[in-house]
């Protein structure tokens, strides 16, 4: 008991602890939130405008990256709710942990990297994380 105490004070006094972290908490969040939603609403010219440079040569444009993230993130293009999880810099890179639930109800943990770009904070990939594995 005392090592997961001590774990999640690590945790929580190492984001606190790291400014630029703390700091951008709340953009990073905006700009994954506004992705989401646009998502849900099938909006993909505004999902579109979320994602880094990189991201965008690599798609082209709007009606290609969605049907990407139909097919190989179904849990993103249809998701219901979200919830962020930790916010971390690796490697002079800054990631986002989100738990999204699908529509059917289902929990998926995504890990995105963000990029801070002269507009703003944008999404440069995602990764779907396995399924943390649950013990009795």
């Amino acid at each position: 008991m005392r090592g997961f105490l001590l774990a999640c004070l690590m945790v929580v006094f190492g984001v606190f602890a790291n400014p630029a972290v703390a700091q951008d908490n709340q953009a990073v969040q905006a700009t994954i939130q506004g992705q989401l939603d646009a998502f849900r609403d099938d909006d993909f010219d505004r999902a579109f405008e979320y994602a880094s440079p990189f991201i965008k040569g690599m798609f082209g444009n709007p009606a290609r990256f969605g049907l990407m993230v139909q097919r190989g993130y179904p849990m993103v293009s249809g998701n219901q709710s979200a919830k962020y999880l930790e916010l971390r810099e690796t490697a002079g890179r800054l990631w986002q942990k989100v738990m999204v639930q699908d529509t059917s109800g289902t929990l998926h943990i995504l890990d995105y990297e963000m990029l801070e770009t002269p507009d703003g904070w944008q999404i440069n990939g995602v990764q779907l994380l396995p399924a943390p594995d649950v013990g009795v």
